[in-house]
């Protein structure tokens, strides 16, 4: 049976910031089927509308996620910073204690520093001032912090937001989808392009 991979979406979720990751662990790619199978989970199981005004039925709520999964997504989005964020926190803690991959994007990477997850591993975030000024005294990771589009230690995974591809290669990797050189491949592709990857292939 296939393990699981859950992407945590709330209301006005950034719709471009999951899908490579989530098509290339759902649909597989070069051939090959993923080890994973993609789930939603939201504040519970009402829908959810992203930025682009698309409408998603969670396949769980928060509280009824289920505990035998391999990775724990936070999709970006305007609603991290808002209360009803605070229920997810529970579940990325012990995603994160766990050893679980825990992957988190744009503004889903402040939400982990406002929960004291970036202190002790390198990261990214959008800007670093926005991070600090947001998290406050439960960020101290200043010095772990990377100009990157994304950055990958151990099962963390964060990226900022027009990181999407470096995101999806990163959460790849921790995640041991499919083998690095699949991995990079699939990441070339789309970060090139089809026409100016086939003449890198020289196809």
């Amino acid at each position: 049976m296939k393990e699981k991979v859950l992407f945590v979406i709330l209301d006005q979720y950034a719709d471009w910031e999951y899908s490579f990751l989530a098509t290339a662990l759902q649909g597989g790619f070069k051939g090959k089927t993923s080890p994973y199978d993609v789930k939603t989970v939201s504040l519970n199981r009402d829908p959810v509308k992203s930025i682009g005004n698309f409408t998603t039925l969670p396949d769980y709520g928060i509280d009824e996620m289920p505990s035998d999964y391999a990775g724990l997504i936070l999709v970006g989005g305007n609603s991290w910073r808002t209360p009803d964020a605070k229920k997810v926190a529970p579940s990325v803690v012990k995603a994160y204690e766990d050893g679980k991959v825990v992957g988190a994007i744009c503004d889903a990477t402040v939400f982990l520093g406002m929960n004291g997850l970036l202190n002790d591993k390198k990261h990214t975030s959008n800007m670093l001032g926005d991070l600090t000024a947001a998290a406050q005294e439960n960020y101290t990771g200043g010095d772990h912090y990377l100009n990157e589009p994304a950055v990958r230690d151990g099962h963390l995974v964060t990226a900022n937001g027009t990181g999407y591809l470096e995101f999806a290669r990163e959460t790849l990797l921790a995640l041991k989808a499919y083998s690095p050189d699949d991995i990079e491949e699939n990441y070339q592709f789309f970060k090139l392009g089809y026409i100016d990857f086939l003449k890198k292939m020289n196809l």
